[in-house]
């Protein structure tokens, strides 16, 4: 399966979990109900910003349309974890989104190294 054939099933997943209708989900992202089709069968590709428009409408993460992946253990990391811990919270749920954002990108141009890829996103 590809990441958008897995992207698409999961957006009719997501949808039908929210009793949304193709034409429910198109009118609220301000689009055609062809083109939530078109996602969801993968004949469509969405873009990223497709899918950050449907991760805050669903009110779900960005990474939640993408296969799950074993967490890394490494320095940097921890030491990530480590400077975030500082972070007010709000600065912490923004470092969270960009995170979040970057993976996702990263996982759907097949250049994050959860796609077994070492180029940098």
């Amino acid at each position: 399966m590809s990441i958008t054939e897995y992207v698409g099933g999961r957006i009719r997943e997501i949808r039908k979990m929210k009793g949304l209708s193709q034409e429910a989900l198109a009118q609220a992202m301000g689009t055609t109900a062809n083109t939530i089709s078109r996602w969801e069968t993968a004949t469509y590709r969405p873009t990223i910003d497709d899918l950050e428009r449907l991760s805050r409408f669903f009110e779900i993460t960005i990474t939640d349309f993408f296969p799950p992946e074993e967490e890394p253990d490494n320095v940097q990391i921890t030491a990530l974890l480590r400077a975030a811990k500082q972070l007010s919270p709000d600065d912490l749920e923004e470092l969270r989104n960009y995170a979040e954002f970057r993976k996702a990108r990263g996982l759907y141009r097949g250049t994050s190294k959860a796609s077994g890829s070492s180029r940098k996103i």
